[in-house]
């Protein structure tokens, strides 16, 4: 028998009728205006994980960058903080699947087995049992992603920006694995308020900062680990969409502040990795 860690938040934070949840992503989708041609290839993705109702357009604007690269985006490694069960380290699930009104999704066993030697990293479905931040992602994944893509879900708790960072090299791979991570930013403050914390938080986040607060952001913890690998790999961001729930579907008085934002390597690097690519092969003369 298949163990499978079923959706927990269908039917609160998205539909739990699969066509009706299908058409409000890709509503979500559509309203996201279009880019340049041959935009920069994301390997890391930050997006939000409230309601769809409140962030899902803003999360949408990250999705939508994945368009091009559908098909070859083989493995999504998904991290999002812990919001009911206290984690020290990242907890891997011990499931074969996640799954939500759009099927199921595999759990990279081969994957989760690169990480059986680091000590930061424990098994806990229950800190997965009823874990928003991770799940809210899936439906865009499977609308955006050919069939066919592993997951890789970690819910983190009391880490260090070097534990995560540890973890997210071990996973790096190449273009066929992308980086996802799960965080809102400010909770709770007027909206004026909160559009300036969240500017400020988001341009940390962009110039790679490893020292971030909760209090800024939910998945700060996430971000920082993430954020030092990105560094590591010379990304650069590049931010798509900051708003809070005051712009979407609540009131202003008190308003959660989401940001998308992709990494990709810089150009210069890019342009090295392409020129590689289309030299003869001397050596197999």
């Amino acid at each position: 028998m298949v163990s499978v860690r079923p959706a927990a938040v269908a039917g609160s934070f998205y539909p739990a009728a699969p066509a009706v949840l299908t058409e409000q992503v890709l509503a979500c989708l559509a309203e996201v205006p279009p880019v340049a041609p041959e935009p920069p290839r994301p390997k890391l993705l930050v997006v939000p994980h409230a309601g769809y109702v409140y962030s899902g357009p803003i999360a949408a604007r990250a999705y939508a960058r994945l368009q091009p690269w559908a098909a070859q985006i083989r493995r999504v490694v998904l991290l999002g903080p812990v919001h009911r069960v206290p984690v020290r380290g990242l907890a891997a699930p011990t499931v074969a699947a996640f799954e939500t009104p759009l099927g199921r999704v595999p759990v990279d066993q081969a994957a989760l087995a690169q990480l059986a030697d680091l000590p930061q990293v424990l098994r806990s479905d229950r800190a997965h049992a009823m874990e928003h931040s991770l799940e809210v992602q899936l439906p865009f994944l499977q609308t955006v992603l050919a069939p066919g893509w592993t997951l890789l879900p970690l819910a983190v708790g009391d880490a260090t920006p070097g534990e995560v960072s540890a973890v997210i090299e071990r996973l790096w791979g190449g273009d066929e694995t992308l980086v996802l991570l799960s965080s809102d930013l400010s909770h709770f403050l007027p909206y004026a308020e909160a559009q300036a914390r969240d500017e400020l938080t988001t341009a940390r986040i962009a110039a790679l900062a490893t020292d971030l607060d909760p209090h800024d952001a939910c998945g700060a913890r996430v971000l920082n680990g993430a954020l030092l690998a990105a560094r590591q790999h010379g990304l650069q961001a590049e931010r798509l969409d900051l708003r809070n729930s005051g712009d979407t579907a609540g009131d202003r008085s008190r308003v959660v502040g989401y940001a998308a934002l992709a990494f990709a390597p810089a150009l210069a690097a890019q342009t090295t990795q392409a020129a590689a690519a289309t030299e003869p092969d001397l050596g197999a003369a």
